[in-house]
């Protein structure tokens, strides 16, 4: 969308330097001096003829294939025909300034056939590759640590509560129910 809007910007600003040029031409070979304003009998319209037909011809299936140069000029040229009484416009004008607007392509077209299952199928796929990762990981991965067991961790509280840590709200606070530092099971029997 932004990418349009600047490269019709950028064309809608040429073709105002093409038509103030050719002002400018059109003033001299009138003979009209540079301080005066031509009459707007004087002055051309732009793009006030009609698109010829085999420019609008099967535009539907052309549109994807145009450079986005072509595209822009087309859109311009149509947008600058539609400013004149729409009685004047061909069929052809109409019907491709209304496709060009609001036909089935850039953010409006239809999905190809099949895609949702191409997707569903690809975050499958993405899934499976990573529960197997995991698992592999897993599974050469070294044992727990024995600073992980329960007996550990509460040797770990029986410590910090002899160190007098956190003497206010923590372990070695009066009343303390919490679990301090355990986090483990309790060790299986072997």
């Amino acid at each position: 969308m932004l990418r349009s809007t600047m490269l019709r910007t950028s064309i809608s600003s040429r073709t105002s330097l093409f038509c103030a040029r050719r002002t400018h031409v059109v003033r001299l070979s009138t003979g009209l001096s540079a301080e005066t304003s031509p009459t707007p009998e004087a002055t051309p319209r732009a793009h006030a003829h009609a698109i010829s037909n085999p420019t609008l011809a099967n535009i539907e299936k052309r549109w994807e294939t145009m450079r986005p140069e072509e595209q822009a000029d087309l859109w311009m040229a149509l947008r600058d025909r539609m400013k004149v009484d729409w009685h004047e416009l061909t069929w052809q004008e109409k019907k491709a300034g209304y496709w060009v607007a609001f036909g089935p392509h850039g953010p409006r077209a239809v999905p190809p056939p099949g895609e949702g299952w191409r997707v569903f199928w690809g975050t499958m796929a993405g899934l499976g590759i990573s529960v197997i990762i995991f698992v592999a990981i897993r599974m050469f991965a070294k044992p727990l640590p024995r600073t992980m067991t329960r007996e550990w961790q509460e040797a770990t509280n029986e410590y910090l509560k002899e160190q007098k840590v956190e003497p206010i709200t923590g372990f070695a606070s009066e009343g303390y129910k919490g679990r301090g530092m355990i986090q483990s099971p309790p060790e299986k029997k072997k």
